[in-house]
């Protein structure tokens, strides 16, 4: 198994789940970063996991690496919405460019499944890293019909806000708590939930179950972003800024015309593939979705209590 971006937040969680609990022979973390390298090799002392320098922009780097490699997990992007904004070909370079050389390095090698991770900001994006994220996405779901009569399959896995990750909100909500005021963009924001450890989890989940074309979103609770101040700092006084350059008052993991090809089940749901020439099964004992169905952050019937909140973001620390 290979895990592009696998130094970040989510891949170090993601390789320490993987020796855990599934013992494979071998775990190549890709990334670009040798001080992060040598930082998570010290953290994560295993001899079955190999580091390999290298930049996902770099086509012949990635053949390298995917030689023998029978799963690869793609979680290298550019995430920052502000810095895409004002680095948007580097965003382009990375998010897409990348994702493409993902795609032919599996292929020619032989790689068996590829699981992409994306995010709710590619769902009707309003900025240009959720513009990014919705072209890989396309990317990988045509990458099947590419593959053509090779073995190599892909698939996505979409989900919301990370709690702990860089970048999440919950960190710095905690360093202003000191100072006894957070700053909020809006009061009726709302925001997507999951926990690195359940993200890492479902990647391996999907990669387990997958055909070839879908689009996994799991079943994650939604929070007000004032009622996560509340959580993490009572009492605090909330100083509004506005809604920034980019960003969105709700979320949406499963738009109304994404619903049509969508199925359910007990914890997740599954977005297939809209045109029929992707292989793979259709996964016929699903629940279709009802008319205009959304899943939004703001009308999701699952919300997470102050308790519950501060138990996700106590265990990321």
């Amino acid at each position: 198994m290979l895990i592009t971006g696998g130094t970040g937040s989510f891949g170090r969680v993601f390789v320490d789940t993987v020796l855990r609990e599934k013992r494979p022979d071998k775990v190549i973390v890709f990334s670009r970063d040798e001080l992060k390298q040598h930082e998570m090799r010290q953290a994560l002392p295993d001899s079955r996991v190999g580091y390999f320098l290298g930049d996902v922009r770099d086509r012949d780097r990635l053949y390298r690496a995917f030689y023998g490699v029978d799963v690869v997990v793609h979680a290298a992007a550019l995430k920052q919405v502000p810095a895409c904004e004002y680095n948007p070909f580097e965003a382009v370079q990375t998010n897409i460019i990348g994702a493409k050389n993902v795609i032919d390095a599996a292929i020619d090698c032989g790689v068996k499944r590829v699981v992409a991770l994306s995010t709710d900001k590619a769902v009707n994006p309003v900025n240009l890293y959720g513009a990014t994220k919705l072209v890989a996405e396309k990317l990988f779901v045509q990458g099947n019909a590419y593959a053509g009569s090779r073995s190599t399959r892909f698939a996505c896995v979409r989900y919301g806000n990370v709690v702990g990750s860089r970048g999440s909100v919950i960190p710095l909500f905690r360093e202003q708590a000191k100072r006894g005021t957070l700053t909020l963009t809006d009061h009726r924001m709302t925001r997507f939930w999951i926990t690195l450890q359940q993200g890492a989890r479902f990647v391996l989940r999907c990669a387990e179950q997958m055909h070839g074309g879908e689009v996994f979103v799991p079943k994650i609770p939604s929070m007000r972003i004032v009622d996560l101040a509340d959580a993490l700092a009572p009492g605090a006084k909330l100083e509004v800024n506005g809604i920034r350059p980019g960003e969105k008052i709700h979320e949406v993991l499963i738009s109304e015309d994404e619903a049509r090809n969508a199925v359910e089940y007990e914890d997740m749901f599954v977005v297939l593939p809209m045109f029929q020439w992707v292989g793979g099964e259709r996964w016929q004992d699903g629940k279709a979705l009802s008319d205009g169905f959304r899943f939004t952050s703001d009308t999701n019937t699952k919300w997470l209590s102050g308790s519950e909140l501060r138990t996700m973001a106590d265990g990321q620390s």
